[in-house]
């Protein structure tokens, strides 16, 4: 039960269709509408009204330096954007008009444009945001329906731009964790195979003509030198192969999903870091959609998605479970271990008060906080632990390769 009902928050993959058809009053309209098949998409054509002439598929363009995607960051930049302007007293549609111009990506100009083109047709803002579900979530639709319906639009945006720039934050310091180290380890490893094919090979030359036996270091790494050298495709295809083959299996396999994510809380030191950022996520998205009214057992089946994580998107499942029976939350909580005392203490604090949402801010505060920190200790402390795999790596092939001279050195 818990399975179908996690499989059942992450989002679905939404196909771009472009359109040509007539509206009511006889006008040719143009446009792109994004849907889970052709089916979906001319029937929601159909429930706006329109007699669709054409609809295709969206052909993939090709550009030298990819398209220009729209991502999280984008949106997050538009949540901004359209909370100031809303604040400001400007109206909704010149709000768009003003938001438009100001980006630089000419896809998510085009996102703006197709909202408030919607909107004009008389959709509301939620609605015209639910049409493109690839980009706003139902959180999202739903805190901005919350707005609309209760006439604080302006007072939802401002906290939806708040929650995704914290999202946004706490997500690149969780990359950076996990990025400063690998991009060190690549450095390490092509700097060894650079020494390995020009380098080395230019000793092994030098060894050949003294005619004795070279000592076993030096001539491991000849060895290897050589296989590299030889193999360099087969090595680089299997590499590209095996790295593609994994991603794929990854993006397929839910049950992969959730044994590497699984895995990589247990991690020392960055397990900790990946936990905490579960954690905040959980207790910052609980906190803004039970302030915007949503019922609890509704609100923790939209965390569950929102957590990052597929052992806590389960947990999440099993404590809306509970709660759904009757169980209070900090106990679901509790019986799931994996969340600290603390948090749970708070949140019981929290449903006794009848201040669960502030309660719930503080808990992402802290944990935020928490990774900030977690973040910036490890960089000072892997920095000489980086610096000395990197001498150990370089410093030992090139040491195995002056072994030899050092030992003509000595006989002489």
């Amino acid at each position: 039960m818990a399975n179908s009902q996690t499989t059942s928050t992450k989002s679905i993959k939404l196909i771009t269709y472009v359109y040509e058809a007539k509206t009511n009053r006889g006008e040719v309209i143009r446009g792109e509408i994004d849907a889970q098949s052709l089916a979906f998409a001319k029937a929601d054509l159909r429930k706006q009204g329109y007699v669709v002439k054409k609809i295709y598929k969206k052909p993939k363009s090709f550009s030298l330096f990819g398209s220009a995607k729209i991502k999280s960051r984008d949106i997050s930049h538009f949540s901004r954007q359209m909370a100031t302007m809303m604040a400001s007293g400007i109206p909704l549609m010149q709000a768009f008009d003003t938001v438009s111009r100001g980006q630089q990506n000419p896809e998510m100009q085009k996102l703006i444009r197709e909202i408030k083109g919607r909107v004009e047709e008389g959709s509301t803002f939620a609605e015209a945001l639910g049409k493109h579900k690839k980009y706003f979530n139902d959180l999202y639709v739903n805190l901005v329906d919350a707005g609309e319906q209760s006439g604080t639009l302006e007072v939802m945006l401002e906290k939806i731009a708040t929650y995704k720039e914290r999202l946004e934050s706490l997500k690149g310091k969780v990359r950076k964790a996990l990025f400063y180290p690998a991009a060190v380890l690549v450095v390490a490893i092509i700097v060894s195979i650079i020494l390995l094919i020009f380098v080395v090979p230019q000793f092994a030359a030098l060894y050949k003509g003294f005619g004795a036996d070279l000592p076993m270091m030096t001539q491991f790494v000849i060895n290897m030198s050589n296989f590299i050298s030889e193999n360099w495709i087969l090595l680089l295809f299997s590499l590209f192969i095996f790295i593609a083959g994994l991603l794929e299996y990854y993006k397929r396999s839910e049950k992969f999903q959730k044994t590497l994510e699984a895995w990589s809380l247990r991690l020392p030191i960055f397990g900790n870091i990946l936990r905490k950022a579960a954690i905040a996520r959980f207790a910052r998205t609980l906190s803004i959609t039970f302030a915007a009214g949503l019922p609890l057992v509704d609100a923790l089946k939209t965390v569950a998605g929102a957590t990052g994580n597929a052992v806590y998107a389960d947990a999440t499942m099993k404590i809306r479970e509970d709660v759904t029976a009757g169980q209070s939350m900090h106990v679901a909580m509790r019986m799931s271990n994996l969340f600290p005392h603390m948090v749970i203490q708070m949140v019981s604090i929290g449903e006794e008060s009848g201040a669960l949402d502030d309660m719930l801010t503080k808990v992402a505060d802290f944990h935020e906080e928490e990774v900030n920190n977690a973040v910036d200790s490890l960089s000072s402390l892997l920095e000489p632990i980086i610096m000395a795999i990197l001498g150990i790596v370089v410093g030992g092939l090139v040491v195995a390769m002056y072994l030899p001279i050092f030992k003509l050195g000595n006989v002489m």
